[in-house]
């Protein structure tokens, strides 16, 4: 026990050890393992909050690669490739970044249609209170940027739930500030893209695009969420040769009737229509 003369610097010594922090403002007791229920709730709640402070009530989430990206770009990018193989002809891995490069060009004439997409749905709905079929993306680049962009355009609010990755990802520049979140958890994401969602919109993409595709199809099938029209943009050219869904039918895997989750679309008025009727508004 310290004497008389030592108390002061004693309580000093307590008042400065990790035990003695408020336990909201104790970063370390937060970030513990042990506090991961609780970082879970407060993730799903602070975006949560916001959302009904501003009377958000249905949203139209636009998933898509980040790397379809605005024609012109695709063109820079492809000319680059174009002179690094002729610089070196015969290498093996720059012949396969040319071939990658010339289909992201023909694929960026999709960042331009989801820009459209999510402009027409925009404008039909900026003035609607409480907020309906407001575009939400995953905050990043490529078509999210695009759909975020198009809202932009209609002068109308939208949202982004950006991600945490061990690889640098920036919020895009065209989200309304006050609906852009960062997330750590793609769980709660993922919840939060599809608690409020009139229509599910997908546009080329990959890995990432799949991962929540599919679990959005899975709910659906399972009636586990509301029924909501899942879009598949640019069947024709590139989901038909990704997902040979008839096989996994025709496999005994699925039900015929899962097929009619899907529903394909070639242009941003075709799909916004095919929304419209699917809730009964046209």
């Amino acid at each position: 026990m310290p004497n008389p003369s030592q108390l002061p610097d004693a309580v000093q010594r307590i008042m400065e050890s990790p035990s003695y922090r408020i336990a909201f403002k104790d970063a370390d007791f937060l970030t513990a393992y042990e506090s991961r229920g609780h970082r879970l709730e407060l993730e799903f709640e602070k975006p949560e909050r916001k959302f009904n402070q501003l009377q958000i009530e249905s949203t139209v989430p636009c998933f898509g690669a980040t790397r379809v990206i605005e024609p012109c770009e695709a063109e820079k990018k492809l000319a680059i490739v174009k002179q690094r193989l002729e610089d070196n002809p015969k290498c093996p891995r720059i012949k396969h970044q040319l071939l990658q490069a010339e289909n992201v060009c023909k694929l960026s004439k999709f960042y331009d249609m989801a820009r459209e997409f999510a402009r027409i749905v925009s404008e039909e709905n900026k003035d609607t209170m409480p907020r309906k079929y407001m575009i939400c993306t995953g905050g990043g680049p490529g078509i999210m940027e695009a759909a975020n962009r198009g809202a932009s355009d209609a002068g109308a609010m939208s949202i982004g739930l950006n991600i945490s990755l061990p690889m640098e990802q920036r919020p895009n520049a065209y989200i309304t500030p006050e609906l852009c979140f960062q997330f750590h958890y793609f769980a709660v994401r993922k919840q939060h893209f599809l608690m409020r969602a009139r229509a599910l919109v997908v546009f080329p993409g990959g890995y990432g695009t799949l991962d929540e595709l599919f679990d959005a199809v899975t709910l659906r099938q399972t009636g586990k969420m509301q029924k909501i029209p899942i879009i598949l943009f640019g069947w024709n050219e590139y989901w038909k040769n990704v997902l040979d869904l008839q096989y996994v039918v025709d496999m005994g895997l699925a039900a015929d009737e899962d097929l009619d989750l899907f529903q394909p679309a070639e242009s941003p008025e075709e799909a916004w229509h095919k929304i419209k009727v699917f809730h009964g508004e046209e």
